[in-house]
């Protein structure tokens, strides 16, 4: 059999298409040694570009979008991964130039996405924000902090103002879900500098007639609803002429103060590929075909945000994430296409449906061009949908990551479960064992008030009484009341305790009750009528401590009261040793187990929020020029 000649693959940019085309690439040859994949790119890491305004807003950890290139083709021996700056393109010769090195290629592939495009518009490169890479996300958020922090010393009100006004620049996904992180944080940022939230305002400042213009308009007045009724101020038909430091001047001569204009109006071609003599088109992209292959170059194909393919008439594919995977999948197809000697694909856009969120627990949706979601059901389907991008890029790993950032390292209750999943507290997993000790607690305190399961109630003729010794106690005072005491006392037996049918019969934890015990109780319950009264007082407390457990209400209260109950039925040699658990049960269960998927969750914080009012006042800035 003829061996096939080497080929060596050259992939430029390692986001979504970039990535996409590589894997595809690498699985299709990974038993074969005659090709080699080149993956370059600036960063050691891919990063999750739609997911920046989450590290903007301080909602995630820095290191939540970032997914190391190794450990995403860490199985895939084929591929070369390269982390340097691309200088030149010799398309004569087939070599690709770096600052540290050059690189042969039979197949070039490039996808080196996009930048943010200001229009010309004077001020926003030397006074702007914007959001298009982990650093940019990292320099917003340092700047948003300290602008906060300086804003709270600061008298003047006017100077004040403008440094707490914050203004986004564009209504498409990424300025939208920049301003509902801003409208989340700004409750943390406010607490954390001693200010109050509604000192801050949120601006969306628009060129265009209406919002969120790549979604259903029912779909997107929802998303303007949601915001115009949390204090967003959205102003459309309103282009910026110019950016200063200190305001932003509208096309209407409007002026607004403002210390941060976050720019996310528009995109266009990475800028570095204008040197690469290749045609392009509008907004720089460069020009392709329905194989994404480059205008009038062999064996160089374009995708991602980089590609001009008109999809249809003067409309080309959009700068999207299912448009990025999409080119890059038809590049990958016609490459191995080529190399087997096959048929081409032509491209096919497979467009499922777009979704915005806006901040962590509201978003808007829409699937197929029929299914149309809002709230919680939106936020979720993003999340599904981040997640199934994982399990196609093959990473278990960072989907694991992912599930970890979002839901579980978790503060101030930013995501759809509000907190309820947040591991700082550590008490998720507690839950189950909260409602089964509780449950148990319940099944005890059921058997003695309703005679649950062939228990005794003490709505019947006679009275379990609670301590062991009291028995003997007791039978005195009956004797000498001439016997009448006899019809409401039988003899005690222990309150807790599994049943059991086989082997030896359980230790109890004291045979009989110490002699101090004995004369504490006898000095609190000197009578029958006390005891019934005091066994039934406490069989109505066993009760409200187990539905208080359950429903996770003062938690840590209700466990340290069983523990006492646990002490004194041991104490009065009612207890088994086997049972024992039940103390360290409750120990494990003080530490906040009512906080999640409990009504500690609402009640805590409510007592501190009032208890710290009360005794503290509110905290307030020094410097509100009050």
């Amino acid at each position: 059999m003829k061996k096939m000649p080497e080929k060596n693959i050259v992939v430029i940019g390692a986001g979504y298409a970039g990535v996409a085309a590589t894997k595809k690439l690498a699985k299709k040859y990974k038993k074969n040694k005659d090709v080699t994949i080149t993956l370059i790119d600036r960063h050691s890491y891919h990063t999750m570009m739609t997911e920046l305004h989450e590290i903007a807003g301080a909602r995630v950890e820095p290191n939540a979008v970032q997914y190391d290139l190794q450990r995403l083709f860490c199985r895939l021996k084929n591929v070369k991964l390269v982390t340097d700056n691309v200088t030149d393109i010799n398309h004569d010769t087939k070599v690709v130039t770096t600052e540290q090195g050059s690189y042969s290629y039979d197949y070039l592939v490039l996808g080196m996405g996009g930048e943010p495009n200001d229009f010309g518009t004077p001020g926003v490169k030397d006074f702007g924000f914007t959001l298009w890479s982990w650093e940019d996300a990292m320099k917003l958020r340092t700047h948003i902090e300290e602008t906060v922090a300086k804003a709270a010393k600061i008298r003047d009100e006017a100077t004040r103002k403008a440094m707490l006004t914050f203004t986004v620049c564009g209504s498409g996904f990424t300025g939208i879900e920049m301003v509902g992180e801003l409208l989340e944080w700004k409750e943390r940022l406010a607490k954390d500098n001693k200010i109050s939230a509604e000192e801050i305002t949120l601006y969306v400042v628009e060129a265009a007639p209406t919002i969120l213009n790549m979604l259903d308009r029912n779909d997107a007045g929802k998303a303007e609803r949601y915001m115009t009724k949390k204090g967003i101020k959205i102003l459309t038909d309103s282009p910026i002429v110019e950016v200063k430091e200190d305001h932003i001047l509208l096309k209407s001569g409007e002026s607004i103060p403002t210390h941060t204009l976050i720019w996310t109006a528009g995109v266009r071609a990475n800028s570095d590929t204008a040197e690469f003599g290749m045609e392009a088109a509008r907004a720089g992209r460069l020009v392709a075909n329905q194989y994404m292959e480059a205008k009038d170059l062999k064996d160089v194909y374009v995708i991602g945000d980089l590609v001009y393919f008109e999809e249809f008439e003067n409309t080309p594919t959009p700068q999207i994430v299912q448009a990025a995977e999409c080119t890059a999948h038809t590049a990958a197809a016609n490459i191995i296409a080529e190399i087997d000697g096959t048929e081409k694909h032509e491209y096919k856009g497979n467009y499922q449906g777009f979704m915005v969120s806006i901040g962590s627990r509201y978003g808007v949706a829409c699937l197929f061009e029929k299914i149309h979601l809002s709230g919680f059901l939106a936020i979720l389907m993003k999340h599904i949908v981040n997640l199934k991008y994982f399990f196609d890029i093959r990473s278990g790993y960072y989907a694991f990551q992912y599930i970890m950032h979002e839901f579980f390292h978790i503060k101030d209750k930013r995501n759809i479960f509000r907190g309820h999943l947040s591991r700082y507290g550590n008490v998720l997993w507690s839950v189950p064992l909260r409602v089964f000790y509780g449950s148990m607690w319940l099944l005890e305190a059921g058997k003695k008030t309703f005679g649950w399961f062939g228990g005794e109630s003490w709505f019947g003729d006679s009275v379990k009484l609670p301590f062991a010794w009291l028995q003997e106690a007791t039978s005195g005072a009956s004797e000498a009341a001439g016997g009448a005491a006899d019809a409401v006392v039988e003899t005690a037996k222990p309150v807790f305790g599994f049943s059991y049918a086989y082997g030896e019969e359980p230790m109890m934890v004291f045979e009989k009750a110490p002699k101090w015990f004995e004369w504490m109780m006898e000095k609190m319950i000197p009578t029958p009528e006390v005891a019934l009264f005091f066994q039934k007082a406490m069989t109505i407390i066993e009760l409200l401590i187990a539905l208080a457990i359950i429903a996770g209400l003062f938690t840590w209260l209700s466990n340290a009261a069983t523990i006492a109950l646990v002490i004194s039925f041991a104490l009065s040699g009612m207890f088994y040793w086997v049972n024992i658990w039940f103390i360290f049960a409750a120990i494990a269960l003080m530490n906040g187990s009512g906080r999640a998927f409990g009504l500690d969750y609402y009640v805590i914080p409510w007592v501190q929020k009032v208890a710290g009012k009360w005794w503290y006042g509110t905290p307030k800035s020094l410097y509100d020029g009050k």
